[in-house]
């Protein structure tokens, strides 16, 4: 006999299902049959209490009994698993007799079916992918192989796009995906998922550009990106794109650096979605206000130096800030006005000794920090040819960067 399957879904639903035997391995089973749908009987003089449930609720019937000849008479599938090896051969036997399929726990080689490690996954709109691994009668590597596969599908690191027939009167949907300081390792699972269902992709200049290879050819690109001072795409041109291709009946991604709603102007696209009757999705991201000081060494609160932090753009006035040694300071987009912004923090108290640091390209190939004090910031800066992107830190948690003590050789900080 050749050991070779072939791999079927059954359905199931209104049709007779025989369970022999009513012990753990036989719950499992029920329970899935049920769940699919099957008029279940179950043959067994003893039962687990989650059987017994079933038979008290009326989803199944259960013949307290022994097995005879006969119970399964008009049975599509048969499942035994009674722990007697006697009794599981009779019934696999009468299931050959009468060309009834028959999965036998206890004993591969009597069965002439074989229940696969099932996993199901949701996609967004209700579908549903079932994962059926066998593995060559090894139950530890299906149940391994098959959820590595559901992981993977959940997370969207394998394809779950589906091909779709168009509704002319269908409405997409938007997601505003926050992707984080830049590293494509520090995407959200949800903005995995999204990503590898869209059909149109809007993407900002400081967004995780390496996910857009994993796109399917046919996925559409919108590149929006904006360097300071230079926005080709205006805002209202970017919420026109999101709105139009939903209308359109396409998934929309809008994938931005950081987080949609810290600076990313994520509240005016959702605004513009609502107003049009688009389907609106806010994805969180790392935040590169948090995450590239972290990167650096440099913890925007820590205990004994800074118990609160303000995140700032670069071109907003600071004079409302804390001037508290014990308060952060961050500032986005900052770089091109750092002398302004400081003498603005000094005419309004914070000492001109404050440490200071400005952390380049966060997670990129430019990754740099550089550190100085409020007052000498903004010349060292220039000196060392400081380009954007990048994120300022003013407060004395920037003694704790490696960079601050490699420059006043291994000095603690002041708490």
């Amino acid at each position: 006999m050749t050991d070779a399957l072939y791999p079927l879904a059954l359905r199931v639903a209104g049709r007779r299902v025989v369970v022999v035997g009513a012990g753990p391995v036989a719950a499992r089973r029920v329970r899935a049959l049920l769940d699919a749908g099957a008029d279940v009987l179950v043959v067994a003089p003893d039962a687990v209490d989650e059987v017994a449930a079933h038979a008290g609720a009326g989803r199944l019937r259960w013949e307290r009994r022994a097995y005879r000849p006969g119970d399964l008479d008009g049975a599509w599938l048969v499942h035994v698993a009674t722990g007697d090896p006697a009794v599981d051969a009779a019934v696999a036997g009468d299931a050959e007799a009468q060309r009834t399929w028959c999965v036998t726990a206890a004993d591969a080689g009597l069965a002439t079916a074989w229940t696969p490690a099932v996993a199901r996954t949701t996609l967004d709109g209700g579908a549903e992918v079932t994962i059926a691994v066998n593995a060559g009668g090894d139950p530890g590597r299906a149940r391994a192989v098959r959820d590595a596969v559901s992981a993977a599908l959940e997370s969207g690191e394998l394809p779950v796009r589906a091909v779709r027939r168009r509704d002319d009167d269908a409405v997409g949907s938007v997601a505003l995906v926050g992707g984080g300081p830049g590293a494509d390792g520090l995407l959200t699972v949800r903005a995995r998922r999204l990503l590898a269902e869209a059909d149109v992709v809007v993407v900002d200049r400081l967004a995780p550009r390496g996910v857009l290879a994993e796109l399917a050819a046919d996925v559409e690109v919108v590149d929006v990106g904006k360097t300071s001072g230079h926005h080709p795409v205006p805002q209202d041109e970017i919420n026109r794109v999101l709105v139009e291709r939903a209308l359109a009946g396409h998934r929309v991604v809008r994938l931005k650096g950081g987080d949609p709603y810290v600076f990313g102007r994520g509240g005016e696209e959702a605004e513009a979605c609502r107003a049009a009757g688009v389907p609106v999705e806010v994805v969180p991201g790392v935040t590169s206000a948090i995450a590239v000081p972290a990167a650096a060494g440099i913890p925007v609160t820590h205990r004994g130096l800074a118990r609160g932090f303000t995140v700032l753009t670069g071109h907003e006035s600071v004079g409302a800030v804390p001037a508290a040694p014990d308060h952060t300071l961050v500032l986005l987009m900052g770089v091109s006005h750092l002398a302004a912004t400081a003498d603005a923090l000094v005419a309004h108290g914070r000492s001109a000794d404050t440490p200071a640091a400005v952390v380049e390209d966060g997670y990129g190939p430019r990754f740099r920090t550089t550190v100085a004090t409020l007052g000498t910031l903004a010349r060292v800066v220039e000196e060392a040819g400081v380009r954007a992107p990048a994120v300022v830190v003013v407060g004395d948690v920037v003694t704790l960067s490696p960079a601050w003590r490699e420059a006043h050789d291994g000095a603690e900080p002041t708490r």
